[in-house]
């Protein structure tokens, strides 16, 4: 699936992904392919993006937001304050404060 997390200043992810946990208002929740369409507020805490198609050092982390989790190298990490998200079509938008 495509993930696109959008904050107010750029785009800090836009790539294809295995599976996106995010942090919402009742506790996380998690989004694979084909899930069902959703729309859904996000609570502060940390979006964990796993990635097997990349590593990394391959991801053009411009915003400088995006980093690694220590304990499993597939799997990357973004904190958020809130925010909301969509899925619809195997396509995940994400847009973060």
């Amino acid at each position: 699936m495509h993930l696109q997390i959008i904050t107010p200043e750029h785009v800090v992810f836009d790539s294809e992904v295995d599976s996106v946990t995010l942090p919402g208002k009742d506790g996380e929740f998690q989004l694979l392919n084909n899930h069902a369409p959703i729309v859904a507020t996000l609570g502060e805490g940390t979006v964990k993006i796993k990635v097997h198609t990349q590593t990394f050092e391959d991801f053009d982390n411009q915003s400088g937001k995006v980093y690694q989790s220590p304990s499993n190298e597939s799997t990357l990490l973004l904190d958020i304050k809130g925010g909301t998200i969509e899925m619809s079509n195997n396509k995940v938008i994400v847009l973060a404060n």
